[in-house]
């Protein structure tokens, strides 16, 4: 699908209601699978959840997940588990392209049979399920948060627990927060100190009804929206002040930016302040590095500076985002440079009408550009990638008065 983007009027009002997180949808679903009894409302409708569902429904003894990353790392940590079961897990060629040895190194030194079908470090995977009894162990946390949650959920249901001593600078460590916390909801009792944390075994979880809060990453583009709107109050639910997502901390990003944020019951309200803006920003988004894209680019849209570190992540994503950004960036007029874990992007007011936007099957670029309509027109290709978070985001912007075209 390859979409022209523009907008007459830069004024965007509307009430939306976002999909659930998929961060906690995916959390959530493996502990159902793990805990059984319990129902989730608001889950998420992304590709991401719904493949993450069928999996773990599936008897199937070959598993596709297509380009679900985190179904990846949470299904080898399940299936590491569930004794007697023997599936190949698979996806696309680009999840054969993102390691995973560092959780399958964990996963073996407490006993799981997991084997590489092809190269080495990377899926597919063939795992024979085994009866796990749980221990320590010790793994890289500045790679992936989503290793250290595949392994902390699967604590509850190993005898001895499991306790994590976490080597090095921990990253996205509000997804790991997110994670103790839902398992905290269960009943589950763990110790957090410093690099160590231990998740004990428990018998009889609670069974209550769990409610996922929309999604942060996704509203993050509606902030980007009401900052290069001329005017904007868009209306977003359902959202809560004290939210387990790290990517919340987009409030007082955004307040920089000339956006208000303010909650009335469910709905988060974002509004135009007229304000004046830094010349530069500068910010560390180790802790949440899938909202770097949007910030990027709604600096460009305003003209202003910035420098985005703690990146490091993002090369390792559904494509490398920080070479994905600098490449489409560019071609926009952006005088940007990145290294591998930071970006630096030069003040300027320089847009290249109707340029055509590479998405590099990775839902966050499609979405992340789309609000510079705001600013110029411009073709966004593939844009049916945004699927996999958000599949209804191209409905949702018409909402507020963008023009999409098919092409």
């Amino acid at each position: 699908m390859y979409l022209r983007l523009s907008h007459d009027t830069r004024k965007c009002n509307g009430k939306l209601r976002i999909t659930g997180s998929k961060s906690e949808t995916n959390r959530l679903l493996l502990l159902q699978a793990l805990f059984s009894g319990f129902l989730i409302e608001n889950k998420s409708n992304s590709d991401d959840s719904r493949v993450m569902e069928a999996a773990l429904n599936s008897d199937a003894k070959l598993i596709d997940i297509n380009h679900a990353g985190t179904a990846m790392r949470f299904l080898t940590a399940y299936f590491s588990q569930l004794e007697g079961r023997e599936v190949v897990l698979t996806g696309s060629s680009r999840i054969q392209e993102r390691p995973i040895k560092i959780l399958v190194d964990g996963l073996r030194s407490l006993g799981a049979k997991i084997f590489y079908e092809k190269k080495d470090g990377y899926p597919p995977l063939r795992i024979k399920g085994r009866k796990l009894i749980g221990g320590s162990v010790v793994l890289p946390a500045d790679v992936s948060s989503q290793y250290v949650s595949a392994l902390l959920m699967l604590g509850p249901v190993l005898e001895k627990g499991i306790e994590l001593k976490l080597l090095g600078e921990i990253t996205s460590f509000p997804y790991i927060k997110m994670t103790l916390d839902l398992l905290h909801n269960f009943g589950v009792s763990f110790k957090l100190n410093s690099h160590n944390i231990k998740v004990n075994f428990l018998q009889s979880p609670k069974k209550n009804l769990q409610l996922v809060e929309s999604d942060w990453s996704s509203a993050s583009y509606f902030f980007s929206i009401v900052a290069l709107s001329e005017e904007a109050e868009i209306h977003l639910k359902s959202y809560k002040p004290e939210s387990l997502q790290g990517d919340a901390v987009l409030k007082s990003i955004y307040k920089e930016l000339g956006v208000n944020s303010r909650f009335v019951e469910q709905s988060l309200i974002l509004t135009k302040e007229k304000r004046k803006l830094p010349e530069y920003i500068k910010l560390n988004l180790s802790k949440s590095p899938d909202i770097a894209q949007t910030i990027a680019v709604t600096c460009f849209g305003l003209g202003i500076g910035c420098d985005l570190e703690g990146l490091n992540t993002l090369k390792i994503k559904e494509t490398d985002r920080l070479v994905a950004l600098e490449n489409e960036l560019s071609k926009l007029g952006a005088i940007i440079s990145i290294t591998d874990k930071s970006l630096h992007l030069s003040p300027g007011n320089n847009f290249i009408q109707d340029c055509s936007i590479l998405t590099y099957e990775d839902h966050r670029m499609a979405m992340s550009f789309a609000p510079l309509a705001l600013k110029t027109s411009l073709y966004i290709e593939e844009a049916n990638v945004v699927s996999k978070s958000y599949p209804d985001f191209w409905r949702d912007l018409t909402e507020l008065n963008f023009k999409i075209e098919e092409r």
